[in-house]
């Protein structure tokens, strides 16, 4: 049995580096003041596609992103790890999209594509934390999901069976294919890039990359059609404008900020418990607990 898995994945910018031009005048996020990084909770479900395709010869993954030109090094990335290809949505119109508009456009992108069993993605994007895309993706494909997964333990019969995570302990379920799944940073982590997959796919490239390079390469890219990177506009998935990008968005974010949190003081306590009923007692007065 072979399976055909979709992995949504996210080029997020690295939150760890928050400065003071991380947001523009408009309420987006300024992605070009940022490192941009693999979402590690995408990675980790691309791990588990991965095992799912060692374990079923012959299955296929497919990595879909959506994001600026930039963002085609996500599928890159996942090439290198042993996926089979990608789409880059990429257009003005998708800028600005919350995670309505972004569900929406990925909904329409997998729509086109059209034949899958399984699409996995991480739980949530380390730039927003809302944990919503997966779910509004698999509702507007009219589809069941199984959310916190940390392990897909196996698929046949047409149904496949998940571990999750959950907070006050661990659980088995079933759900029916085609299904969406997202993963939790709790699962494995992704296995390291492929030095074979990293020289096959180095020059892969979309359209627009190849009109950038300064050498011709057009050559290598017609004797290699699995160098084509394919990119696709709003037209392409035959999606609305207007649902699209900061439009069909009614998320607006007012601000993002780096918070540090410091200790300003501190507190030695014996191992009496004198000292430690004290110290509940000062607690409690002013509301720390309590």
């Amino acid at each position: 049995m072979s399976l055909r898995i979709i992995v949504l994945a996210k080029q997020v910018p690295d939150t760890r580096n928050v400065g003071k031009d991380a947001m523009k005048a408009d309420g987006t996020v300024n992605r070009a003041a940022l490192p941009a990084i693999f979402n590690p909770e995408d990675l980790n479900a691309l791990e588990q596609a991965l095992r799912l395709k060692d374990a079923y010869p012959g299955t296929t993954i497919t990595l879909l992103t959506m994001g600026p030109g930039r963002a085609a090094e996500i599928i890159r990335e996942g090439l290198y790890r042993g996926a089979d290809g990608g789409y880059l949505l990429t257009d003005r119109a998708f800028a600005g999209a919350d995670t309505l508009a972004t569900s929406y456009a990925l909904s329409m992108a997998v729509r086109k594509i059209n034949e899958y069993d399984l699409i996995l993605c991480g739980r949530q994007a380390i730039d927003g934390d809302t944990a919503q895309v997966g779910p509004q993706v698999a509702e507007k494909l009219g589809l069941s999901q199984i959310t916190y997964a940390e392990e897909i333990q196996k698929v046949e019969n047409g149904k496949v069976t998940v571990k999750r995570r959950l907070e006050r302990g661990v659980e088995i379920v079933e759900g029916q294919l085609p299904i969406v799944i997202t993963v939790n940073g709790t699962a494995p982590d992704c296995r390291p890039r492929n030095a074979k997959f990293l020289q096959k796919y180095k020059h892969a490239k979309t359209v627009t990359e190849k009109q950038e390079l300064n050498d011709d390469y057009t050559g290598l890219f017609d004797m290699r059609p699995y160098l084509n990177l394919i990119e696709w506009s709003v037209a392409d998935v035959k999606a609305d404008v207007k649902a699209c990008g900061l439009s069909g968005s009614p998320t607006k974010v007012k601000k993002i900020e780096n918070v540090v949190f410091q200790a300003k003081e501190s507190k030695t306590l014996s191992p009496s418990d004198t000292e430690i009923e004290e110290l509940m007692i000062e607690l409690i007065a002013n509301h720390t607990i309590g």
